[in-house]
């Protein structure tokens, strides 16, 4: 009996190939996996494709709504932003990929889970990871790293060797931006933005937005609501989070929000350019940190945003199945519980303009706040706090003119 595998098909040339490819050099019995975090249209004829190709099974499996509950919102909660900008769009899905890779591959009784990232990208360090995390016992195989078996080196290659197996594809080798796509985001690699001191050419690069010049004249507003930091309905109507976020990349899209060009540190060292679009994560992340400006005291706001960067970090590596991104996990969590209440926002030309915010657990105080401050502040206080939280600056000045003094005699 042939020994399985566990292929992470997308249906696109590369995992294509690599299904008459495994069968060639390790006589595999191929299964196929599609995790379907949201692609869309994307999944269109897989199955057909797949099989083919020479796979013997292939699964769909969905995943929208664990990946949005259980891997998008501790990031948003957390405040989780990578190097200021990416939101980790691609970082969030690869450990809910490789944690249904692994549930097909026990399932099945595979021995080998196979992946198409590259062995220049950080893909696959998170589908890794996350593997050895979950099945240390399983066995991996990276064809773009196995240069010696995997000789094709270009998509021109990989096309000719799909049409010498007689696959026919939906798709030519032309050459287009390298994508990756989710209900979170998009991203775009390759072409002019391999250079960075090419503009992007956004209208024939664009999918979920429009550039923000060619946005609306007019202003959107809209209206979130939360409950311990969780969207719970989206201008006043209840909906799950997968549907809010659905719902926001249609509105921010329109409106030219969350459109990112970054030039990013990869895990593996070298820098990399890329374009994200994220209309519909850019304003659920907005509108959580701007309730969470009127619930969180100071202190706690400065240790949330230091692990925020942490959180980032340690999901951008793809360590997300370890003890340190679980417990960050669970110290936002304690934070989240009085982020309850409604944001308002006006969407516009790719901005986020505040419209107003309104929680049970505001710690805004008017009467505090205001110039005419009531029992609560008595001015006069002050002179004394800004004496004892001034003190060290006091005893070190008084120092120094005392070394300045010796000195002079």
């Amino acid at each position: 009996m042939k020994e399985k595998v566990v292929l992470a098909y997308s249906g696109g040339l590369d995992t294509t190939a690599m299904i008459p490819w495994l069968k060639e050099n390790f006589d595999f019995d191929v299964i196929c996996c599609c995790v379907d975090c949201g692609q869309g249209n994307e999944l269109e004829g897989l199955d057909e494709r797949a099989k083919r190709s020479g796979a013997s099974k292939l699964y769909i499996e969905s995943v929208v709504d664990e990946f949005c509950d259980d891997f998008i919102m501790p990031c948003v909660k957390a405040g989780a932003v990578y190097e200021h900008k990416y939101l980790l769009g691609t970082s969030m899905a690869r450990p809910v990929i490789a944690k249904k890779l692994v549930e097909i591959a026990r399932k099945e009784g595979a021995t080998t889970i196979c992946h198409g990232a590259t062995g220049k990208g950080n893909d696959q360090i998170r589908f890794e990871l996350a593997i050895k995390a979950l099945a240390p016992d399983l066995k991996v195989i990276a064809p773009w790293r196995m240069t010696d078996v995997w000789t094709m080196q270009s998509r021109d290659d990989e096309y000719e060797y799909v049409r010498a197996h007689g696959i026919d594809l939906p798709f030519d080798q032309s050459h287009s931006y390298s994508r990756d796509r989710n209900l979170w985001h998009i991203s775009h690699e390759g072409l002019e933005l391999e250079d960075p001191s090419k503009a992007p050419i956004y209208d024939r690069m664009l999918v979920l937005s429009v550039p923000p010049e060619k946005a609306p004249d007019q202003p959107e507003e809209i209206s979130l609501t939360f409950e311990k930091g969780v969207p719970v309905a989206l201008n006043g109507k209840a909906m799950k989070v997968s549907e809010i976020i659905t719902e926001l990349n249609t509105i921010g899209g329109r409106h030219g929000i969350g459109i990112v060009d970054i030039v990013e540190n990869r895990v593996v060292g070298m820098k990399s350019r890329g374009v994200y679009e994220t209309p519909g994560g850019t304003i659920l992340t907005a509108a959580h940190e701007q309730l969470e400006e009127l619930t969180l005291d100071r202190e706690t706001m400065e240790a949330k945003k230091k692990l925020g960067s942490q959180m980032a970090q340690v999901v951008y590596e793809g360590k997300w199945f370890t003890p340190l991104r679980e417990a960050i996990s669970a110290f936002v969590d304690s934070t989240q519980q009085t982020v309850t209440g409604e944001v308002r926002m006006r969407l516009y030309k790719g901005n986020i303009i505040k419209a107003g915010t309104t929680s049970p657990f505001s710690l805004y105080n008017e009467s505090l706040a205001s110039f005419t401050t009531g029992d609560l502040y008595d001015h006069h206080d002050a002179s004394g706090f800004i004496t004892l939280f001034g003190l060290p600056l006091a005893v070190r000045a008084m120092m120094l003119q005392t070394l300045d003094k010796n000195e002079q005699k």
